[in-house]
């Protein structure tokens, strides 16, 4: 574990891409297999491990220390792995030092091991035979996610730093693998030769579109693209060969079990790339539902009878990658979207289409279509470059995607938690809210409902205004969150960005924010002045209308 446990310690206190980039290739270099393939598969998020609850941990805590002096702890440090790696057994520290330190391979074998009625004890054990940089490490991989600003991308570019291969290779073969990887350290280190996959019918990393930045399009001639709208649904992956019918997100989760409707209808063999959509029969857009419509059935393990009827799910493809057995990323686009074209042709109308082209002359028409779209669940454009390859990643030029600008509204800070990380130590993770009338409080009665949530969009400097005023002016806490003083003349008012906006029956406000974040600190603003929940039903209304 020591190994890996002071590669997290370095990882977060190294702020620089490159900087990371070095601690994971000198890792993946002079770490031996098994452990080194486990360290990497915690890194990217596919180690899977015996869970552990947090409140086993705090259980286990609370038998050796004060429950009062514990929540000052956790207040204090703000990440339950670190301040039980800070506070655990410390009059037994001379014993923990001249511990044996088990290896990481040995870890995540014990813990696969365990028994439903064993993991109490093994957790127990283990707490005491590491140290707390080990001790720290541990937790977060039993409880999952790192949280240490390192992406599943970013190891693999440290893979291919180290061994020389290309990037794009190990994107190629990497979901077709499994922890601890051995055969692709044997292959990147030039000791066996390149794995081969036993069928196409897994995930393969999907080609991502860069923003259209300030300049972007200049000197590109409109006649060497294509556009297509860009839907408000979820990019995913349809993968079949044989009888292996899988739909994938395109982080690569499995999401096949939530839709047998879309999968029951796959009667073809490749991989598509598309966007998952409710609601669309036989090729008609305006019959699309929102986002939140789709929600309904994301994130399920099953789904019945009655869920299927009324929230229908369909892909509208965008692009193919393996045409049967065929792999036909390297064709270009205008060779691949007809193969497509085909595909979709013999394909269940009610539960495929193809996802339209979208004709133009020049940016500045391209640029009137994006900005008022035909279907309020389209987000803009994407324009691809007729003559592209399909490469994994976000590459400059093939791909771009043009939003819709952005909604934009004042709200008013209400609740703060810490961050993770790096920013455990500070108040980032904000809920903010608007006015609505409250009969309760009189006629002209006003209170704020929370309709979001942001951890992004600010600067370190800003951070650092938002943590003082959540410290400054806390007026009650609830566990981790802190509720901030909010009244009509004293209180903090943020400018939110976001995408875009649903009704909701989830939330007490009865809308639904799609990605928003902070865009400015409006300190010149009091709370009075933010917007109303009216303004939002508005916005909601003239979509729908």
């Amino acid at each position: 574990m020591k190994a890996f446990a002071d590669l997290l310690d370095r990882l977060v206190l190294t702020p620089s891409r490159n900087g990371k980039l070095k601690l994971l290739a000198d890792y993946f270099r002079t770490v031996p297999d098994p452990d080194r393939g486990y360290g990497l598969a915690a890194i990217a998020g596919t180690l899977d491990l015996k869970s552990v609850k947090p409140a086993l941990l705090r259980e286990l805590v609370l038998e050796r220390m004060d429950e009062v002096l514990f929540r000052y702890s956790y207040d204090y440090v703000g990440d339950l792995a670190e301040t039980i790696a800070l506070v655990w057994d410390q009059e037994r520290k001379e014993r923990i030092d001249g511990a044996h330190q088990p290896r990481l391979s040995d870890v995540v074998v014990r813990m696969n091991a365990l028994g439903r009625t064993e993991v109490r004890a093994a957790v127990r054990d283990l707490l005491d035979r590491l140290d707390p940089s080990a001790r720290f490490a541990f937790i977060k991989l039993a409880t999952g996610g790192l949280r240490i600003g390192v992406s599943a991308r970013l190891a693999k570019q440290a893979l291919a730093d180290f061994s020389g291969c290309d990037v794009t290779e190990i994107e190629t073969l990497w979901h077709g693998l499994e922890p601890p990887y051995e055969p692709l350290f044997a292959w990147l280190e030039g000791r066996a030769g390149r794995p081969v996959l036993a069928t196409p019918a897994i995930f393969h990393s999907v080609m991502l579109a860069n923003p259209v930045g300030e300049g972007d399009l200049d000197g590109l001639d409109p006649a060497d693209f294509a556009a297509e709208w860009k839907w408000d649904g979820i990019r995913v992956q349809l993968s079949a060969s044989g009888t292996t019918r899988r739909l994938y997100s395109r982080s690569g989760d499995d999401i096949s079990a939530a839709f047998p409707d879309v999968l029951g209808a796959m009667t073809f063999e490749g991989v598509v790339d598309g966007e998952l959509l409710v609601g669309g029969t036989a090729r008609s857009n305006s019959a699309t539902r929102t986002f939140s419509d789709l929600q309904q059935r994301l994130n399920r393990k099953t789904v019945n009878a009655r869920m299927l009827d009324d929230y229908p799910a369909f892909v509208r493809a965008y692009d193919i990658l393996f045409d049967g057995e065929a792999d036909v990323r390297p064709e270009n686009f205008a060779t691949r979207r007809a193969r497509l074209t085909d595909l979709i042709d013999r394909a269940p109308h009610d539960r495929f289409d193809l996802s339209p082209l979208v004709p133009f002359e020049s940016w500045a028409e391209l640029d009137v279509l994006r900005t008022a779209p035909p279907d309020p669940v389209i987000e803009g454009v994407m324009i691809k470059r007729l003559d592209s390859a399909y490469q994994a990643g976000r590459l400059k030029g093939p791909w771009f995607k043009w939003k819709r600008d952005p909604f934009n509204v004042d709200a008013v800070l209400m609740y703060a938690q810490r961050g993770h990380g790096k920013r455990s130590s500070y108040y980032s993770d904000f809920t903010f809210g608007v006015w609505a009338h409250a009969p309760e409080n009189g006629p002209d009665g006003d209170m704020l409902v929370p309709v979001g949530k942001a951890y992004f969009g600010f600067t370190d400097a800003e951070l650092e205004v938002l943590d003082r005023f959540v410290r400054n002016n806390t007026v009650e806490r609830f566990g981790p969150v802190r509720a901030v003083r909010a009244e009509p003349d004293f209180g903090f008012v943020v400018e939110v960005a976001f995408e875009g906006i649903n009704r909701s029956t989830r939330h007490k406000s009865g809308v639904a924010m799609r990605f928003p974040r902070i865009a400015r600190l409006r300190q010149d603003k009091l709370p009075r002045q933010a917007d109303r929940l009216e303004t939002l039903m508005a916005l909601i209304e003239a979509r729908e209308g």
